[in-house]
């Protein structure tokens, strides 16, 4: 078996104070949460030409050819959860910590990766892309 190997940028994200937002509002939080990764977080990703790699609870890892593309994604989110959440109360606000690593990935057939650069470090310690 022949192992696939790719350099990628990895877009590793997770919201802000989850645990804080969902003790206050369990529901509203997760249905809110729900609401952004299908109208924001998948059209946004698909838009600049990368895939969701996993999503995992209150985050999401993504894969890109391109830095640019991931980067440019990363900001594209950052603006649309800002326009979106700009009416809600600061403390209620959903925020996502996003981080961008590049690096070489182990490609599985199932479309997981694995590798440095797919093992990104928690969102909060990659090269963040701050919210707008």
């Amino acid at each position: 078996m022949t192992t696939k190997r790719r350099f990628a940028a990895i877009l590793a994200c997770d919201v802000v104070g989850y645990s804080r937002l969902t003790e206050r509002d369990e529901r509203g939080t997760l249905e809110r949460l729900k609401i952004y990764r299908k109208d924001l977080l998948v059209p946004l990703v698909s838009e600049h030409q990368g895939r969701i790699v996993k999503l995992t609870g209150d985050g999401m890892l993504c894969e890109f050819a391109s830095v640019v593309n991931a980067v440019t994604s990363a900001m594209a989110i950052q603006q649309a959860l800002a326009e979106h959440e700009a009416e809600t109360p600061e403390e209620e606000r959903i925020r996502f910590r996003i981080g961008v690593n590049l690096g070489d990935v182990v490609c599985e057939e199932d479309g997981d990766l694995y590798g440095d650069g797919s093992t990104s470090p928690p969102a909060s310690k990659a090269s963040p892309i701050p919210a707008p």
